[in-house]
């Protein structure tokens, strides 16, 4: 479960490689998720919204025993919440 509202947490998971963020390769996705960032902030989330939009940079692979993880561990991990909630369409 992916909280926008929360900084450096995930569900149970802390940290700062937890944080909520958008990465951008080009001015049109910076753009995209800055606009929608904006709109979900003052519809849904009345400026609750810690989510960072920041340039993609450098990526590196996860170590081997990260690759596919839940296919190979499917008790390895455990979301504490099942649910899911609908959101009106943004208007912009």
């Amino acid at each position: 479960m992916h909280d926008p509202t929360t900084a450096n947490r995930q569900g149970p998971d802390t940290g700062p490689q937890y944080r909520s963020a958008i990465f951008w390769h080009d001015e049109e996705q910076r753009k995209t998720a800055e606009e929608v960032t904006k709109l979900a902030n003052e519809q849904w989330y009345k400026g609750k919204i810690v989510t960072e939009v920041i340039p993609a940079g450098q990526w590196w692979d996860a170590e081997q025993y990260h690759q596919l993880y839940l296919h190979n561990n499917p008790s390895g991990y455990e979301c504490p919440s099942h649910f899911l909630r609908t959101f009106p369409d943004l208007q912009g």
